[in-house]
């Protein structure tokens, strides 16, 4: 953004730091949001954003994302999965490490960075990956909003499921662990135990609520020990949340994905292998205490965990299908839609998708509507209702589990560094975000 460059974005429903809403003006310049007042004179009207009827957020920021490249392009790319950030009103994400090659030393982070730079038009972090021996590099590499542990449902270098060997990365440094925590060695055992079963509903009883709290409880204990700064990844059952209900650090945060809040084991007859994801889904009672936890403050913020794979993977037949879904595109309106149907407030939304995930990642300036914070924002319509439509995705896998729902809070227009990236259908592919700083 040139020095020159301002923006006015003109009668918007603001929403303010205090939780409160201020229909007025905003006005943004060299990136920055440096004015915010019930109405702003004296601007050039080439500049100025009509938001006439629409409610400003500060833009998401989705802290699990996993966007294929390098090595997996042909399920999705930078490029594709940030276009679809934009249309979803997500500004900032936080990507994980199993790529081809996986990203786990300085020079597999770098390459990422540089491509990111290229490519994305919404701004970047990136994880290290843990292995069983690049503990240096998870101390020296940078920069990076933290450490990923695949504790199960990986394979190869990126699976550290032992506490042997997971002990020495949570006893060294102080860099934020977050974890897959899934229990390998029951997952192992249950393949056993349901093999050749071909319903995919079976993902949710191989993979199920004890192989979660299994590593939770491990994860945590490490954490306690060494008083280690820990972050617990798409937490999936109830029995979890009321586990870090009774015994949660102030160190240890959580997170849930949309998927687990609003989908369940109902999903497998409708949708086949498109439900299938790790953690998998649970019965439907562990919806509404996810839920319950999630208000409470049990459950820090909200993340998508988008992992695309092609509809033609997905074709392949349970076992040999692969686990994940997409979601930047869809989950802002899916949780708007919940706060409009009661479930919780608009203002909720805005703390669990933009400025826990800030304040947890330590990422200055933003998450919140504010003088002196980055001009990353997002307009959203909370008056009408759109269905999810396959053939409008901006995704390369081309397909949302939530396709045919009615929705609310769709992006109208998001902006990222205060350039308007995607304006009522339209992205402009040549702005670039930036790579994040992380305190």
């Amino acid at each position: 953004m040139s020095s020159s460059t301002q923006l006015l974005i003109r009668s918007a429903r603001i929403l303010l730091p205090n939780d409160e809403f201020l229909v007025g003006d905003v006005q943004i310049k060299n990136g920055k949001i440096i004015q915010i007042a019930p109405e702003i004179d004296n601007f050039p009207t080439d500049k100025i954003l009509d938001a006439t009827g629409l409610t400003l957020l500060p833009g998401v920021i989705d802290p699990q994302v996993h966007f294929r490249e390098p090595g997996l392009e042909h399920k999705e790319d930078l490029f594709t999965a940030s276009c679809a950030c934009a249309k979803g009103g997500v500004t900032s994400f936080l990507e994980m490490p199993n790529t081809r090659p996986l990203t786990t030393n300085q020079a597999t982070l770098d390459d990422k960075l540089n491509r990111a730079a290229q490519k994305c038009l919404v701004n970047y972090g990136f994880f290290i990956g843990a292995t069983a021996d690049n503990l240096s590099e998870l101390l020296a590499v940078n920069p990076t909003c933290g450490i990923k542990i695949f504790m199960g449902s990986s394979h190869g270098a990126l699976l550290v499921s032992d506490e042997a060997v997971l002990e020495p990365i949570f006893a060294t440094g102080d860099r934020l662990i977050a974890v897959h925590a899934e229990d390998q060695s029951r997952i192992i055992q249950r393949r056993k135990e349901f093999a050749g079963i071909s319903d995919p509903a079976v993902h949710s009883q191989i993979q199920d609520e004890t192989t979660a709290l299994n590593a939770t409880k491990l994860a945590l204990k490490l954490s306690k020990k060494y008083q280690r700064r820990l972050h617990i990844l798409h937490l999936s059952t109830g029995i979890e949340a009321e586990y870090l209900r009774q015994d949660k650090p102030a160190w240890v945060t959580t997170e849930v994905t949309p998927q687990h809040l609003l989908l369940n084991t109902t999903a497998y007859e409708k949708i086949g292998t498109l439900a299938q994801m790790n953690p998998p889904l649970r019965s439907p009672e562990n919806n509404e205490i996810l839920w319950q936890a999630l208000v409470d403050g049990v459950i820090d913020f909200i993340a998508t965990d988008r992992a695309p794979h092609t509809l033609a993977e997905k074709a392949k037949g349970y076992p040999n299908t692969p686990s994940g879904m997409p979601g930047v595109e869809t989950s802002l309106p899916l949780m708007l839609t919940e706060a409009i149907k009661g479930r919780c407030s608009v203002p909720d939304i805005a703390r669990w998708m933009s400025r826990g995930p800030a304040i947890a990642y330590n990422i200055p300036d933003k998450g919140a509507i504010a003088l002196g914070y980055d001009a990353d924002l997002v307009l959203v319509d909370l008056d009408n209702y759109r269905p999810v439509l396959r053939e409008e995705l901006l995704t390369k896998c081309g397909w949302s589990p939530f396709e045919g729902w009615q929705l609310t809070g769709w992006p109208a227009v998001t902006i990222v560094g205060g350039e308007i990236v995607y304006n009522r259908g339209q992205l402009n592919t040549e702005v670039r975000g930036k790579s994040l700083k992380f305190c």
